[in-house]
This record gives structure tokens, sequence and C-alpha cells, in this order.
């Protein structure tokens, strides 16, 4: 475990900053989001971390009481890595990072990586009502915890029980949603969204 860096400042900013302001930390934040995950799952879904660079933020995050690592019980017995209530506090610190990069993204590089959950943030933020919202699109599908104040937010997969709605659209659509070029409800008065589910979310949704 690296000593903590720090720029020294008497001000809230740079002490967050001195937490979580080395590069990748915010990243897996994003992936523990998802909830518990081993390590090899963090490694797979930050293509471009080296494992040294990943176990020391790891290190760093449960020093600093960002995230928590325990042993899962049998036939698992696996280590996964989680966040802590403080942790999840950065949802909204990630969620804000996002809108504001949206005019960053731009086109997709041919040097990008892609996972379908990555989409997942963009979509929550345009969601209204509480429920389990399960989306479908070319890279794959994944599920929305709508409304959660607490546990993860999203998961990779089908939902894991009937979801209160299912979105279908295509990766172009989930881009053009997460660049900040379309709104969730504009895109479903186009067509480009298929809602189907009767809980709150898609009942929201239909009735724009």
């Amino acid at each position: 475990m690296s000593p903590r860096r720090s720029y020294d400042q008497f001000c809230s900013a740079a002490r967050a900053l001195d937490v979580v302001g080395d590069r990748w930390t915010l990243l897996i934040v994003r992936e523990l989001l998802a909830g518990p995950r081993r390590y090899t799952d963090l490694h797979a879904d930050l293509p471009g971390v080296s494992t040294d660079v990943l176990a020391s933020r790891l290190k760093d995050m449960e020093r600093d009481h960002v995230a928590t690592r325990r042993r899962l019980p049998p036939p698992a017995a696996a280590y996964v890595y989680e966040l802590t209530d403080r942790g999840r506090e950065l949802l909204p610190v990630i969620q804000a990072l996002g809108r504001w990069g949206e005019p960053e993204l731009g086109e997709r590089r041919p040097t990008d990586a892609v996972r379908a959950h990555w989409f997942a943030l963009p979509l929550l933020r345009a969601l209204t009502g509480e429920g389990l919202v399960e989306v479908r699109l070319g890279e794959g599908e994944f599920h929305l915890y709508a409304g959660a104040e607490d546990g993860p937010v999203y998961g990779d997969g089908p939902a894991p029980r009937e979801p209160d709605a299912r979105l279908l659209l295509d990766t172009a659509t989930g881009a053009a949603l997460a660049r900040g070029q379309l709104t969730l409800t504009d895109a479903v008065r186009a067509g480009r969204v298929t809602v189907t589910g009767d809980g709150p979310p898609a009942k929201s949704l239909r009735e724009v």
C-alpha cells in the first residue's frame, strides 16, 4: 500500500482528490456501483489497467474506506470488492462527471473499448420512477435499479427478476443518449427506444 499523496491544501475539494484523484480510482468506483465484483471481473471491465495498478488502487481504496474486500461463502469461496457507504456516496459525483463529459465523448475511436453496462449511468440519469429496468442493446444486456438509495445501481446481464420496464435500443441510440445529443423521452417518441412493462419507469416513458 503506497503512502497517500496529498495536495496539502486546506480545501475539501483538494482533500477529496487526495482520496479519489488518482488515475483509475473513479473508474473502479463506476464498476463497483454494480455491486460486489471479483478482481478478475474488475480487470476484465477496465481494459488498459495493469494488474499492479489495479491491485494498488484497490488497496488504497480499502485504506481510505471507499471500498472493502470480503470472502464469499462456499461454494463460491472467492474474494470480492464492494463499495462502502462512503464509496456509494460517490454516485452523484460520477453522474456529474458523466454529464460534464458528454461533449467530450464524440464518435467512438477505433481504439475505444466499450462495455454494455457503461451505458447504464447515462440511462439512469434519464429515468424517472423507481423500479428495476432491463436494457437490451447491440453490445449486450444490463439492468438498472432506478431510484435505488443503497446497494447496486446497475448490473450486467438480464434482470434477476421480472423487471418493471424493459428498454430495447441499438448501440447508436445508446451512444447518442450518452453524448447528450438525444433525450430518452425524445428517443421513445421517435421509436428509437421500445418500452415494455407495467412499472413506474415504463409508464412514465410511455406517457411522454
